[in-house]
């Protein structure tokens, strides 16, 4: 589209590098769909295929990663997509957004139905498998088209290297709120409605109303700021545009980059593997029931909520790089203590919680206000702009980070002997002792290896403010240059 809609938007609109409160409100508000829907496939996803659905955990482990293999693909691709969309109107990135939003909540929903294929359960357990397959498959190419576009207006809203820090503090205050709206909302559910399975359609549908509403929340409300950046990018960008082959590999010789993703990758597997095993924590190990799991969550949830905006404004004296050890450190303390605790110790187990809640804010924080200093760098190497394909390499990570803990998971339990539930079978089956170790290795050792190679990264991360202010100013000295000729 080569409408001028947004042709008067540089006089109309300059841009500051401070955001109002209502853009940032409506910025972060473009998380809470995708971080929704994302906490409950974290948390609940595995145990609803093994205690609702009947599939056995080593199955359950592989339906989303077989799902990652085309989000191996689809995940730049659509970056490029985005980078090359051309929409005065609406900018690059709005578009997937707005038309994307109501399939994503579709095919979210689809995930929590348990169809009945066949009467012979060995049969009907395949049948269900693929069908999971699938629906996971196309759920998460629209999780791709509404939340890859979404990380990519970061650098778009502002340049300013502070501010960026505060614009993510509101997208993650809004990310951990809907975690622990999620599942705030899952115990009321949960507690009042006695079916398994209904207990789950009727909170996938909730989440799903909510996701859509607050999707169309955020593209309404950055879209002035949006296109006011459009047109001014519109107006100086100049150079030929990059084979993508030739994109993907200056994005590998970017040396921050690849520590990024590194750093990311790695806090997002002790992430994951966390979210998705305290469910089996709580109830086999903690001997606790499925009521209390929404409770222990909304603890590490509700801690890492309120210290994003303490982090924020210690990083802007001490830096990102120190702010991410303090919280790592942390968070691997509550990891050890997690393996050694036993029944009974509840009041332990929610100061672990509360232990991990505090490191787990840094690893949402950190690594996604450093991807924008990359961006940069990427500019003044290149001359072009190419945030999609960086947030896309990001975004495949979050994914890759879910399907690879779930599978890791998932079959460390089938290989411990866990026994899953068969579809309406009470009380679930009591575990072997093996089993409950399996548990408790996830719970502690396995996450904090994940965390030490994430802090050995961050040690080696080569941009720091005073590096990142040069590369503004570079970039702003070749601005200058293309407007006095």
């Amino acid at each position: 589209m080569n409408d001028s809609a947004a042709d008067d938007y540089p006089q109309k609109h300059k841009l500051s590098q401070k955001l109002d409160l209502k853009t940032k409100l409506a910025y972060g508000a473009g998380d809470l769909g995708p971080a929704i829907t994302a906490n409950i496939s974290i948390f609940f996803l595995l145990i609803f295929f093994t205690n609702v659905a009947g599939i056995p955990a080593g199955l359950a482990g592989s339906v989303l990663l077989i799902g990652k293999i085309w989000d191996a693909v689809n995940d730049p691709f659509v970056g490029v997509l985005t980078d090359k969309t051309q929409s005065r109107r609406w900018g690059r990135r709005l578009p997937w957004m707005f038309y994307g939003a109501i399939p994503f909540g579709i095919f979210f929903f689809l995930q929590w139905i348990v169809p009945q294929f066949s009467s012979n359960q060995s049969s009907n357990v395949w049948a269900l498998f693929w069908y999971y397959v699938a629906i996971g498959v196309v759920s998460q190419v629209f999780y791709t088209v509404v939340n890859l576009p979404y990380t990519a207006l970061t650098p778009e809203l502002t340049q300013d290297y502070d501010e960026r820090t505060s614009l993510n503090s509101f997208r993650f205050a809004f990310s951990i709120g809907g975690s622990i709206l999620s599942l705030l909302l899952a115990q009321v559910v949960f507690s009042q409605i006695v079916n398994e399975q209904q207990q789950y359609i009727v909170l996938a549908a909730i989440c799903t109303v909510i996701s859509i509403i607050s999707l169309y929340w955020c593209v309404f409300g950055v879209r002035d700021r949006v296109l006011a950046f459009e047109a001014q990018r519109i107006q100086v960008e100049e150079s030929a545009s990059i084979p993508f082959f030739a994109q993907l590999k200056i994005v590998f010789t970017n040396i921050p980059f690849l520590f990024v993703i590194g750093i990311y990758l790695f806090s997002w597997l002790g992430v994951q593997i966390t979210a998705s095993i305290i469910p089996f924590f709580v109830i086999y190990c903690m001997s606790l029931k499925t009521a209390d799991v929404p409770t222990v969550m909304i603890a590490v949830q509700g801690t890492a909520l309120l210290m994003l905006f303490v982090w924020t404004a210690v990083s802007k004296r001490v830096g990102k790089k120190l702010v991410y050890f303090l919280g790592m450190s942390l968070w691997i303390i509550a990891a050890a203590g997690l393996f050694f605790l036993q029944p009974g110790q509840i009041v332990l187990m929610y100061v672990m919680a509360i232990m991990a809640g505090v490191g787990v804010s840094t690893a949402y924080l950190v690594p996604w206000s450093m991807i924008p200093d990359v961006i940069e760098l990427d500019e003044l190497q290149t001359g072009q702009r190419r945030e999609g394909i960086f947030y896309g390499f990001m975004v495949l990570l979050q994914k890759f980070g879910l399907a690879f803990g779930l599978f890791l998971v998932g079959n460390a339990l089938q290989a411990s002997g866990f026994q899953e539930t068969v579809a309406g079978q009470s009380p679930p089956p009591i575990q072997p002792e093996s089993a409950l170790l399996a548990i408790r290795i996830a719970v502690g050792p396995l996450p904090t290896i994940c965390l030490i190679l994430g802090l050995v990264l961050t040690y080696f991360y080569p941009i720091t403010r005073e590096m990142h202010a040069e590369i503004m100013l570079k970039l702003e000295a070749r601005r200058q240059q293309r407007d006095n000729l």
